[in-house]
């Protein structure tokens, strides 16, 4: 995408062992579990986990027939593969800006911790409305620029940002803050309606998660959830497309290329061997399992 926005990329980076695995964030993820058990439906077809990397939560989608996680890392799609397995489970590396899939092809979608690396939020998020069907749900979470540490810093004039004003603030590359009424114009103009609001993370000091047991920072939390008050670092909205044009309703289909598409020219799949020929004859990889459309075969 030349000229387009910057993609992040973790490639093979560390990211699994660096930010995750025995790095104290074990409160984090059991509340963000919490809150998706509380979102997502009793049942669903098939479910796109956009930004999905090396399946922390992919496990959380039982209740869905199907769920393809999508991400541009072929080294964390990898790993989860490794982890997760076929069964229930397909694998795609794309870039979220241009998605290979049909219209209306998920009856559920999630981008957790993801959203806070795209720079063109409306064009991302236009990729997520596209392949929902119509009443389609979306659980989307977003760093929240306007939480509270971050307004007592800017009142004792330690931050450089504002943490009011609705633009999203860069801190470092390729890692945004948003202001709620910016996100919520956002998927609003798209036609998501919000559902459900619910600040997450509030005690995420490290003198707290030193100091308090689990079940007493995720009690806490768990009643300041229920202020729908938008000063916590994280939120998570629960959205349904209330307005999409009519795609029907997903299937969950077992054959990858009834809901794959070529990125490129939006035109069906034939497979080919380890490749995915489009009608018009861009040809795009399988790769151990993963259907690879960051660059089209040469």
């Amino acid at each position: 995408m030349t000229g387009g926005p910057r993609i992040c990329d973790y490639g093979d980076s560390t990211y699994r062992e660096d930010f995750w695995e025995g790095q104290g964030r074990d409160y984090e993820d059991v509340v963000e579990r919490r809150v998706l058990a509380q979102l997502l439906p009793e049942r669903g077809q098939r479910l796109l986990e956009v930004g999905a990397g090396f399946g922390r939560i992919s496990r959380e989608y039982s209740m869905y027939e199907r769920v393809v996680l999508l991400d541009y890392s072929l080294e964390q799609l990898h790993f989860a593969r490794q982890q997760l397995g076929d069964d229930r489970f397909t694998y795609v590396a794309a870039d979220a800006y241009s998605m290979p899939f049909c219209p209306g092809t998920f009856d559920g979608a999630t981008m957790i911790r993801v959203i806070h690396h795209f720079e063109d939020v409306s064009a991302v998020l236009s990729q997520v409305r596209a392949c929902l069907c119509n009443g389609g749900q979306f659980i989307l979470e977003y760093a929240n620029k306007r939480h509270l540490k971050s307004m007592l810093r800017y009142l004792l004039g330690r931050n450089v940002w504002n943490p009011y004003t609705l633009e999203p603030i860069e801190f470092v590359e390729l890692n945004f803050n948003f202001h709620p009424d910016y996100i919520q114009a956002e998927v609003t103009q798209l036609g998501f309606d919000i559902r459900r609001v619910v600040p997450v993370s509030w005690l995420r000091l490290g003198l707290l998660k030193r100091t308090l047991p689990m079940s007493v920072l995720s009690g806490i939390d768990s009643a300041l959830q229920r202020t729908g008050w938008r000063l916590s670092p994280s939120i998570f909205l629960s959205l349904e497309l209330g307005d999409a044009p009519y795609h029907g309703r997903a299937a969950a289909s077992q054959n990858p290329l009834d809901i794959l598409q070529c990125p490129r020219s939006a035109t069906a799949l034939r497979r080919d061997g380890d490749e995915l020929i489009s009608a018009d004859g861009i040809r795009w990889a399988v790769v151990d399992g993963i259907y690879d459309f960051r660059h089209p075969l040469p």
